[in-house]
C-alpha cells in the first residue's frame, strides 16, 4: 500500500498571528482526479433514536447538530476539513503508523471530522466527540474511490477554536492529544506528538507495553513508539514554512504557504494533487465573525480563495456541489466503486478550463492568473473591512457571500 499523501494543516496564534486573530489552514492532498465539493448544512433537530448514515456505517444521531460548512471528496459523507457555526475548525491527515489501519469498514477519519463539527461547540468538545466515537465504532475502510485495492490509514486531527487548538493523533481506538494556545503548529502525514501529551486513551501505555513497543521504563514518546520503523518524524516539510515567517502571520501569509510548491506544501505529483484548500480566521474578540475561505477547486496556486461567514440564512451554492446519484452511487452499492461517475460540479468544470489556459503559459494564461488574483484580493480586502468594523456584518449581505463569489468566478471563466 502506498504511503499517506503529504497533506498539511497549520494554525497560528497571537502574537505570531496578527491583530488578535487565530489563523488556520489546510491543503488536502488526494488522488489527482478526485473532485472536492464545498457544502453547507444548516443546524438541525433530529428524532429520538434516529440514525445517521456515514460513509460506510450508520451510527446513532444526536438530538441536535450544528450548522457546518465542509470541503469533502464528493463520493463520501464526511469531510477533509471544515468549520461550524461556533467557530470550530477541524482538518484531518491520513497517517502511517506502526500498526496497520483496519480495512474493515467503520468510520473514516473524514467522517469523524464532520461528526466533530456537527456535535462540538469548542475544539475540546469536538475532540471528546471524536475519541468517544472512535472507541465505540473504530476507524477503517477504503480512503479512496478505488475498486482495485483498499487504501486505509490511521488519522491525525487539528481542531481549532478562538481560544485554543488540539492536535489529536490516533492508532486504532488508541489516541493521544496535545493542547496548543500560542505560537504556530503544523501537522502532516506523520505522527508528531512526543512526550508532551495533555490527554490520552486510558489504556494507551498498557497497549504499547502489550505489543512490546515500550518497556514501561523509558520515557513515553508517542511518535517514537507508534511510528513505522522507516519513518523520519522530522520530515514534515510544512513545519519550516510557518516557523520561518518573520512577519506576523495573516490570512494572506497562510494562503501563500498553501500555494508554495517549492516547499512541498502544495502537492502536484503523478499520483496526488492538492485538490482543495481552506484558510480560516478566528478572531479572539467574539464580537467579530469567523471567516472561512475555500477554494473548492484543485491547486491553490491556480485557485481563488472565496470567503464564507455563518449567518442564519446562508444561501446554498449548488454550483460548488457535485451531482447526487442517490442509492445508485457506486460508492454506496456493494461491491463498491465498480464504476466512477462524473462528479465534477459547475465550478470545477469552469476551473478546469482556467487551469488548462494557465498551463499553456501563453499571454492569455498570465492575464487570466492576474485577474484571478485581483478577484481574490478584492474579497480579502472586503473581509478585512468586516473584521475591523465595530459593527457586526449585515446577515442579508453576507448570507450570499460564498454564492456570489462562486457565481462571479464561473462567469469570469466563461
Amino acid at each position: 500500500m502506498a504511503g499517506a499523501p503529504p497533506s498539511y494543516c497549520f494554525v497560528a496564534f497571537p502574537p505570531r498571528a496578527k491583530d488578535g486573530l487565530v489563523v488556520f489552514g489546510k491543503n488536502s492532498a488526494r488522488p489527482r482526479d478526485e473532485v472536492q465539493e464545498v457544502v453547507y448544512f444548516s443546524a438541525a433537530d433530529h428524532e429520538p433514536e434516529s440514525k445517521v448514515e456515514c460513509t460506510y456505517i450508520s451510527i446513532d444521531q444526536v438530538p441536535r447538530t450544528h450548522a457546518i460548512v465542509i470541503s469533502r471528496p464528493a463520493w463520501l459523507w464526511g469531510a477533509e476539513m471544515g468549520a461550524n457555526e461556533h467557530g470550530v475548525c477541524i482538518a484531518n491527515e491520513a497517517v502511517n503508523t506502526r500498526e496497520p489501519a483496519a480495512e474493515t469498514e467503520a468510520l473514516l477519519g473524514m467522517d469523524l471530522v464532520r461528526l466533530g463539527l456537527e456535535r462540538g461547540t469548542t475544539a475540546k468538545e469536538a475532540l471528546d466527540v471524536i475519541v468517544s466515537l472512535l472507541e465505540e465504532h473504530g476507524q477503517g475502510g477504503n480512503y479512496y474511490e478505488d475498486a482495485n485495492s483498499c487504501h486505509s490509514f490511521q488519522s491525525a486531527y487539528l481542531l481549532v477554536d478562538r481560544e485554543e487548538a488540539w492536535v489529536l493523533e490516533t492508532v486504532g481506538k488508541y489516541w493521544a492529544a496535545e493542547k496548543i494556545t500560542e505560537g504556530v503548529k503544523c501537522i502532516c502525514n506523520q505522527l508528531s506528538l512526543t512526550t508532551k501529551m495533555d490527554a490520552e486513551h486510558s489504556e494507551l501505555r498498557t497497549y504499547a507495553q502489550s505489543q512490546g513497543w515500550w518497556t514501561g521504563e523509558d520515557e513515553f514518546n508517542f511518535s517514537q513508539i507508534f511510528s513505522p520503523a522507516d519513518d523520519h518524524p522530522d520530515n514534515c516539510a510544512g513545519k519550516d514554512s510557518l516557523e520561518k515567517q518573520e512577519e506576523s502571520i495573516t490570512v494572506q501569509t497562510m494562503i501563500n504557504i498553501l500555494r508554495d510548491k517549492a516547499s512541498g506544501v502544495c502537492i502536484d505529483s503523478e499520483s496526488f494533487l492538492t485538490t482543495a484548500s481552506i484558510v480560516s480566521v478566528l478572531p479572539q474578540n467574539r464580537s467579530s465573525p469567523c471567516i472561512h475561505y475555500f477554494t473548492g477547486t484543485p491547486d491553490p496556486s491556480r485557485s481563488i480563495f472565496k470567503p464564507f461567514i455563518f449567518v442564519d440564512d446562508v444561501k446554498l451554492v449548488p454550483k460548488a456541489q457535485s451531482p447526487c446519484f442517490g442509492d445508485d452511487d457506486p460508492a454506496k452499492k456493494e461491491p463498491r466503486f465498480q464504476e466512477k461517475p462524473d462528479r465534477r460540479h459547475e465550478l470545477y468544470k469552469a476551473h478546469e478550463w482556467a487551469r488548462a489556459v494557465i498551463e499553456s503559459d501563453q499571454e492569455q494564461g498570465r492575464v487570466l492568473k492576474k485577474t484571478m488574483m485581483e478577484l481574490e484580493k478584492q474579497g480579502l480586502e472586503a473581509m478585512e473591512e468586516i473584521l475591523s468594523s465595530p459593527e457586526p456584518p449585515d446577515p442579508a449581505e453576507v448570507g450570499d457571500l460564498f454564492y456570489d463569489c462562486v457565481d462571479t468566478e464561473i462567469k469570469f471563466f466563461k
